[in-house]
């Protein structure tokens, strides 16, 4: 049963920790101190539910928006994956089912509208003052704080029951600086966008596209672009050539535990700096704002093939192509995305006939196939590529990638399972045993292959020698049993089992198993013992937690409504 019956013990035994005590009198002095910005936590479905809060026409809203990623991005009390919005260990919950969102059996009695995870209060984070506050009213009543931008989160690292939410989204603050020089520091200027915490990758997209810049981000137009994403290593399809977000970072402003506004680059709070550049988001501070680095607009050359009516066979054979080819292409500059029959990838690296020629294995291959799509497109920019993309993809899954519940693991794949061809069928066998548990295999081949890096990222060392980012899902729905919830988490886990055996323990922090055996080295690899000593020195009282992460109290009650 994963951990129900750990923390049972953890209670009955007096372990855990729970120590909250604030009082009324507490959240109203609270409440001013923030000017009013302080609200009550509200699930995101709750006028659905009978009872005080039942609302007909904010329920139509509800349910029309329930899987639309936009939507639960803006909500303070959503999560893209509602059982980051549920209580998984006790069934507390208040949600709908995702098929159909106007199933009246998901919010009719004896269902109910419960609380679950989503926080008690929140703050619509304006400033570090904002912040500062939190962190003291955190410190003096024992409430547990989280940090919530747009509910993007795979292991539910930004929700906890009983807690307090800093929400960042609306800190949408961007501009555009050709000649940005880090704060205290005399190196060359450079291009950057600065970018506060509520930016989401669509916006970050539209603006240095009116700039003539690229900036590296990842693949849906809804995820935070400076928040866990960045902090976390963030990976792009642009990342083979021009590196992981955590690469491209030249300053951090942020708010540490002991109330503190610091800017973190490479002279000025370096160890802090190199801590937030890999060592994950929620663990070391609030950040309000960072500035990255962009580069000059660049063309980009897109090979896709989808195959609607793939069967074993055919995935054996796309998945043995596509492993033979992967080092050249690596080389070739290619990154991109592979899910369940289709294929996507870019490189800005080659011009239009060099492409073809590099991607010729694969065109040919769904050129033979009855009903396979095939294209091969030149984009004059990236966000030109990337709206074409997102919608595509869309119509490939006939999923929003909103309102479900799903358990993930996932693999970093090295240079070194591609190298000589009984590496490379080691490699097809291992990511054919993963689809005959679960055929919701997804390659992201957004590793930094062909980029080497400053060496002053955090990020565990596997990510510069890997090619593939695997992973596997498994999802359920609103009726789901404990039982059902818990094999769901167990399958994805035996997922990956055939390619733990053959690869070096390794995982991407923010796209992982929850239960990642030895986490700590698969996330960070040799890097975990320094990033413990920062968590120490910035946050000795363990203000900030969450799942996982450096440093973390697995006993705490925060963490109750894990399985």
């Amino acid at each position: 049963m994963l951990r129900v019956h750990l923390f049972a013990f953890l209670i009955a035994s007096g372990l855990s920790q729970t120590r909250a005590t604030a009082k009324p009198s507490d959240w109203a002095d609270l409440e001013a101190r923030v000017s009013g910005r302080l609200y009550e936590g509200v699930p995101f479905a709750r006028s659905c539910f009978g009872g005080d809060g039942h609302n007909d026409t904010a329920c139509a809203l509800v349910q029309a928006g329930y899987d639309d990623a936009t939507n639960r991005s803006s909500s303070a009390n959503a999560y893209l994956n509602p059982q980051w919005e549920s209580c998984q260990s006790s069934g507390a919950q208040c949600t709908l089912d995702y098929l159909d969102p106007t199933n009246a059996a998901a919010f009719s009695a004896p269902s109910t509208c419960e609380m679950g995870s989503i926080a008690t209060h929140y703050i619509d984070v304006q400033s570090a003052e904002d912040v500062a506050v939190a962190f003291n009213f955190s410190r003096k009543t024992g409430t547990p704080l989280v940090i919530k931008n747009t509910g993007h989160d795979f292991i539910g690292r930004s929700s906890a029951p009983g807690s307090l939410a800093l929400w960042t989204h609306n800190l949408k603050n961007i501009t555009y600086n050709p000649n940005f020089v880090p704060q205290g520091s005399n190196a060359a200027p450079q291009t950057a966008m600065t970018m506060g915490a509520g930016v989401q990758w669509l916006q970050a997209y539209n603006f240095a596209d009116v700039h003539n810049v690229t900036i590296v981000g990842g693949t849906d137009p809804t995820v935070g672009s400076v928040g866990g994403w960045v902090q976390g290593g963030g990976h792009s399809a642009l990342s083979n050539t021009m590196g992981l977000g955590v690469d491209r970072v030249l300053e951090f402003k942020v708010v540490t535990p002991d109330g503190q506004t610091r800017i973190a680059n490479a002279v000025n709070n370096p160890d802090l700096f190199w801590a937030l550049r890999g060592g994950g988001g929620g663990t070391f501070g609030v950040v309000l704002e960072a500035s990255v680095l962009v580069s000059p607009q660049v063309t980009l050359q897109m090979a896709m093939v989808a195959i609607p009516s793939i069967n074993y066979t055919t995935t054996e054979r796309l998945y043995t192509l596509l492993v033979d080819n992967a080092l050249q292409w690596a080389d070739d500059g290619w990154g991109g995305y592979v899910s369940l029959g289709a294929a996507f990838f870019v490189t800005p690296k080659l011009d239009a006939a060099a492409a073809a020629s590099s991607m010729d294995p694969l065109i040919q291959f769904g050129s033979k196939l009855q009903d396979a799509q095939v294209m091969v497109k030149e984009y004059p920019s990236w966000l030109s590529f990337f709206s074409e993309f997102f919608a595509m993809q869309l119509a490939f899954s006939g999923r929003q990638p909103a309102g479900y519940s799903v358990a993930m693991s996932s693999r970093l794949i090295p240079k070194a399972n591609f190298q000589s061809a009984d590496d490379r069928k080691e490699l097809v066998d291992a990511l054919l045993t993963a689809y005959n548990v679960t055929d919701t295999i997804l390659f992201d081949v957004t590793a930094p292959t062909s980029f080497a890096g400053d060496g002053q990222t955090s990020v565990t060392e596997a990510w510069r020698e890997s090619v593939y980012h695997v992973t596997s899902k498994v999802f359920w729905n609103w009726n789901a049993t404990l039982e059902e919830k818990t094999d769901a988490h167990e399958t994805v886990g035996r997922a990956v089992e055939s390619l733990r055996a053959i690869t070096p323990n390794a995982a991407y922090s923010s796209e992982s198993d929850v239960y990642e055996p030895n986490h700590e080295v698969a996330f960070w690899g040799s890097n975990y013992a320094r990033l413990l000593e920062l968590k120490d020195q910035y946050d000795p009282e363990h203000l900030l937690d969450c799942w996982h992460c450096v440093g973390w109290q697995p006993s705490s009650s925060r963490f109750s409504c894990y399985l």
